[in-house]
């Protein structure tokens, strides 16, 4: 077997918004008729979903494609599962291709369970003996044994994903594609699906391809990386390397909220500040805010918003006190200088952002700052995973 296991070359795939190119007859005759009479010509606007991407995949890796929503990242793998066509360049694969992109992908929702893993094995190019061979590990892995002599139209999408993936892990492709359809699935599912992706990469040289927005399972699983932006490459290599690169985007721009706070014809300044980037757990924090105004404006909201890898808020650092009104009241500019003691995260990367209310602005989400906790070298069991929700913080802080 190569060691390549796939190799792509100036691959681009382009689509057209608003140009309807499929549907039954009914849809088509429809448009049609209304494009006589209301004399529509079909606008088509083309969206490159993919444009010139050149990469290669050892074989018996776990290579992760992460990137924002609308990336490009599901299109490329349907092009590799050959679901679709690329609109130029060219790939090539070397070995037998499951995927797992969909909920139900490959499925017969008239069948029942037992019925579509045989189906699924054809499909795949196995014999009915070897699927028989491994029919009771991939039930067992399933976990719904009750179930498999139902057809699959009365499970639930977690039941359909269950299975799908059993199917795809124990029936040997040599080369496995997997979409984020694994979150439908409930967690003890996905740890068992994670563990099992590790283990036939190592001890069976399989070949895996994971797009998930999950970085800590990602960064677990996956030893390379590829990262899409707009439907281009911006890093492919070292899974930390290609994460780190990333978050530091997701650091630039969190999501669509407004970065800056206006106040008639000027802008708030302010000046937040970590003490470190990077921290054992357990360790303290020191932080210093500086907000200037362009003219007296009293605050009634003032915090540090603390949020995972994945942009969900896990804790509030708040700064109300009463100087905040006292002092927003009487100066246009004041500073709050604080400290958290014992930071309770578990190992990640997290992300500070200040939110101020005052009468005459609002604002969250801003001036984000990066904090990594290290990973230590003894066991322990940190707060963060003993409490579910949000995170306390022992903070202690200042206003001058």
């Amino acid at each position: 077997m190569s060691e390549i296991a796939i190799s792509v070359s100036h691959l681009s795939k382009k689509f057209f918004i608003g140009n309807h190119q499929s549907g039954d007859l009914r849809e088509s005759f429809r448009r049609k008729i209304n494009q006589v009479f209301k004399n529509e010509k079909g606008k088509k606007e083309p969206f490159w979903a993919l444009r010139d991407l050149n990469c290669e995949i050892k074989a018996g890796t776990i290579t992760g494609i992460i990137g924002r929503n609308g990336a490009g990242k599901s299109t490329l793998l349907k092009i590799l599962s050959r679901i679709t066509y690329p609109t130029s360049g060219k790939f090539e694969i070397e070995g037998r291709v499951s995927s797992l992109l969909e909920v139900g992908t490959g499925f017969h929702s008239e069948l029942t369970g037992r019925e579509n893993v045989f189906l699924n094995g054809t499909i795949l190019g196995m014999r009915r003996t070897e699927i028989k061979e491994k029919f009771d590990a991939i039930v067992n892995f399933s976990g719904i044994e009750n179930f498999i002599d139902t057809p699959v139209k009365h499970y639930s999408s977690g039941m359909v994903v269950r299975l799908a993936f059993s199917v795809a892990a124990h029936l040997e492709p040599e080369i496995l594609m997997i979409d984020e359809v694994l979150a439908v699935g409930d967690a003890e599912f996905q740890k068992k699906c994670l563990g099992k992706m590790d283990e036939v990469t190592k001890q069976e040289g399989r070949t895996i391809l994971f797009v998930s927005h999950n970085m800590a399972a990602v960064e677990h699983l996956c030893t390379g990386g590829i990262l899409l932006e707009k439907g281009q490459i911006r890093a492919h290599g070292d899974i930390g390397d290609v994460v780190e690169k990333y978050l530091a985007s997701e650091t630039d721009a969190p999501n669509d909220k407004t970065k800056e706070i206006s106040f008639g014809n000027g802008v708030i300044g302010r000046n937040f500040t970590l003490s470190h980037s990077s921290i054992a757990i357990h360790g303290d924090l020191s932080y210093s805010i500086t907000i200037e105004s362009p003219a007296v404006n009293q605050f009634t909201d003032l915090a540090l918003l603390v949020y995972n890898h994945l942009n969900e808020r896990i804790g509030v650092v708040d700064l109300r006190h009463q100087d905040l009104l006292r002092r927003s009241a009487l100066s246009r500019t004041f500073t709050v200088s604080g400290k958290i003691r014992g930071l309770p995260l578990i190992p990640g990367t997290y992300l500070f952002g200040l939110y101020v209310v005052s009468f005459l602005c609002r604002g969250d989400f801003l001036n984000l700052k990066r904090l990594e906790i290290i990973k230590p070298k003894t066991e322990f069991v940190p707060y963060a995973e003993k409490h579910r929700g949000y995170v306390e913080f022992d903070n202690t802080f200042s206003i001058s």
